[in-house]
């Protein structure tokens, strides 16, 4: 987040002009121009504002600075949603699933995307209303700098990733970066958290999705003795299994099961 916001202020630096001067009225000869007075608060040059200063001394970001973030994170949020939410670990559980059903069509993948997608907003929820309360409302009403309001969303960003994280992945992620290892676990850097984050949430994933595999195995491995003892060699097993599956993970309410520990898996 710090990266970025430096980054803007070198491009707005670079592409906001300078306030236009007012003509000088044309009385007789034009009189020599004074020289510029110097301003060591304004090492960027006359007329360019990268922040404006409240009463209190605290530094908030311009308009033009306001609307590059919030474009750049617009940009961004395909990839914040993927890699800084639960949005992963839902995905993926949802394809195991239809995968063990063998019905990889259906539902569409379009319906499952925007499932965990809505999934994901209900279980991020506390997360982002924290932000917001501590972080976004405070710095609209003035009442905190944008580096503070940066800082506060970002450490408690940082917490739920590592309330879901492994340290074995965290580990990993500071041995392959070389990073020192913090004192606290709250102190890990965010660029060593995301990533232990996302492994960490396909691990996961993939333990749960073996889990569903289960009982569907078994109904296969049933199905496939039963068509061998009969003598049915050219009926494929899973034409027989597929409604046996779907007929049993609707009379066990396997979406509520499923929905319930994808929800309750997660330390908001």
């Amino acid at each position: 987040m710090k990266l970025l916001l430096a980054l803007l202020f070198a491009v707005c630096a670079a592409a906001l002009p300078g306030k236009a001067q007012d003509p000088a009225p044309f009385i007789g000869p034009p009189a020599p121009a004074a020289a510029p007075a110097a301003t060591p608060a304004d090492p960027l040059g006359p007329g360019i504002t990268l922040a404006v200063r409240g009463g209190d001394g605290r530094q908030n970001l311009s308009s033009a600075l306001e609307i590059m973030l919030l474009m750049t994170l617009l940009a961004m949020a395909p990839a914040i949603v993927m890699t800084m939410t639960c949005f992963t670990r839902i995905v993926v559980v949802l394809s195991f699933l239809k995968r063990a059903m063998s019905m990889q069509d259906l539902p569409p993948a379009t319906i499952t995307t925007g499932f965990a997608l809505f999934l994901s907003i209900f279980v991020m929820r506390p997360v982002v209303v924290d932000v917001y309360d501590r972080a976004y409302v405070p710095y609209v009403e003035d009442r905190i700098g944008w580096s503070e309001a940066a800082g506060i969303a970002t450490a408690r960003m940082n917490e739920f990733m590592l309330a879901q994280t492994r340290e074995e992945d965290v580990a990993l992620i500071l041995e392959l970066s070389r990073t020192p290892r913090p004192a606290t676990a709250l102190e890990t850097p965010f660029h060593v958290t995301v990533p232990a984050f996302v492994l960490s949430e396909i691990k996961t994933a993939f333990q749960m999705g073996f889990v569903l595999f289960l009982p569907f195995v078994v109904i296969d491995l049933v199905i496939s003795s039963i068509l061998v003892s009969m003598g049915m060699f050219s009926l494929p097993p899973v034409v027989v299994s597929t409604p046996l599956k779907l007929l049993l993970f609707i009379l066990v309410g396997g979406w509520d099961l499923v929905v319930v520990s994808l929800a309750q898996s997660f330390a908001t």
